[in-house]
């Protein structure tokens, strides 16, 4: 097992409470539940537990007291969520309004925009969906097409995204819009809280289109908006200034859970050593070398995740370093999927029927199928390198592609 690492008597009091409110209230039935999962919401349970977690105040933990969270430092919510791992039960959030859009409203919204908005996450009025990547604008998320028009007190906003994470249980979208085509690509980028839906409940212009992944599910879409308007109220950050606003939540996505990263697969790796056993396997030593490497893997997760907790303590800003654990955790959870395919060999290929017939892969078989794309959503594995080598390491830009290069010819004649 783990090395326990002490965490000083705040942290060590913080648990035990915890732990004690968990004992008296923990709920059955929900242990293999993923809260923030494709469908979470519908498990039978789940709401009064969720319900149950927002009363107590278990929702948007980090931020500041006076956002309406618990004001809890990184230690505690490393400790939240070890704690909840090991009760085995759901740690529900607020999703990407809780971890993406609350703390840039707290960096970047003015004081109205923040009592406004921020209470609303909490109490899950609104759920937030992810309105970055386009089909031209992924990695280089700055090309984005999407067009925000002003009209009067209201952006009227144009376009098409795609990968949209989460969007048919959403009725907001952070959406990225530009909305001054005469500046550089950087620039005249408006960060826009738009509703999904009107006062009426008619669409507020969206269409969505669900993508069927692998898994059988349709976790994202492709999304079309057309003419949607929101308040200039809810560009956060101020117009055009959309993309500095973006940087804050990009760290926070791909750093902010650095510093329990582990956990999830810390219980993983333990599954796949019984299921080593199960299959005869526990002596194999090609097998025990890889459950080894994983393990050493997970601990070095774990070890970065403390260094973070370092960083949060000292109250700096998610930086480039964010990319180094994305790319670190994204890989591994490829190769770990890769690893338990093949200890259970041929049973890896044959499916169990769903309920309507149609095939339903276990919960390996869904891991796999889904970790081929976790090094392509989030920034792919290739830019986080670049960001790693220019930002971090000081090392010279990489050389532009010919597209490139004409397309700052281009911007440099405008």
């Amino acid at each position: 097992m783990s090395l326990e690492i002490d965490l000083g008597p705040a942290a060590q009091k913080f648990r035990d409470e915890l732990r004690e409110w968990l004992e008296v209230n923990r709920p059955e039935g929900l242990q293999e539940v993923d809260g923030e999962g494709a469908g979470a919401g519908d498990q039978p349970g789940m709401a009064e537990w969720t319900q149950k977690l927002y009363d107590a105040g278990y929702m948007c933990v980090s931020w500041p007291k006076e956002f309406g969270g618990r004001g809890l430092s990184g230690i505690e919510v490393a400790v939240l969520n070890e704690e909840f791992a090991k009760a085995g039960v759901p740690r529900v959030t607020r999703g990407m309004g809780e971890w993406l859009v609350g703390p840039s409203i707290i960096v970047w919204g003015t004081d109205e925009q923040k009592a406004h908005f921020l209470p609303r996450i909490i109490d899950g009025t609104d759920r937030y969906c992810q309105g970055f990547s386009e089909p031209d604008a992924g990695s280089d998320l700055a090309g984005l097409k999407t067009k925000g028009v002003i009209d009067g007190d209201e952006v009227i906003i144009t376009g098409q995204k795609v990968w949209t994470s989460g969007a048919q249980a959403a009725n907001m979208m952070f959406c990225l819009a530009r909305t001054d085509p005469d500046a550089p690509k950087h620039k005249g980028i408006s960060y826009i809280l738009t509703p999904m839906e009107r006062e009426n409940g008619e669409s507020n212009g969206f269409e969505l289109r669900p993508i069927k992944q692998p898994t059988g599910g349709s976790h994202f879409t492709e999304t079309f908006i057309t003419e949607a308007r929101a308040p200039l109220f809810n560009v956060i950050g101020g117009l055009n200034n959309g993309w500095r606003v973006t940087m804050t939540t990009l760290g926070n996505e791909r750093g902010g859970n650095a510093t329990t990263q582990h956990v999830q697969y810390t219980k993983q790796f333990w599954d796949a050593v019984e299921l080593a056993k199960q299959y005869g396997k526990s002596h194999d030593p090609v097998v025990r070398q890889q459950l080894a490497w994983a393990f050493s893997h997970v601990e070095i997760m774990r070890f970065n995740g403390l260094k973070t907790l370092s960083e949060v303590v000292a109250k700096k800003e998610p930086g480039p370093g964010a990319s180094i654990n994305k790319m670190f955790w994204s890989e591994y959870a490829q190769r770990f999927a890769e690893i338990i395919m093949n200890i259970r060999g041929a049973d890896s290929m044959v499916m169990p029927d769903g309920p309507d017939g149609s095939y339903a892969p276990d919960k390996w078989q869904t891991n796999f199928l889904s970790t081929r794309s976790v090094t392509i959503w989030g920034g792919t594995a290739q830019v986080q390198r670049n960001i790693v080598g220019e930002r971090v390491l000081g090392l010279p830009k990489e050389p532009d592609s010919e597209a490139a290069k004409k397309a700052k010819a281009e911007e440099a004649v405008r």
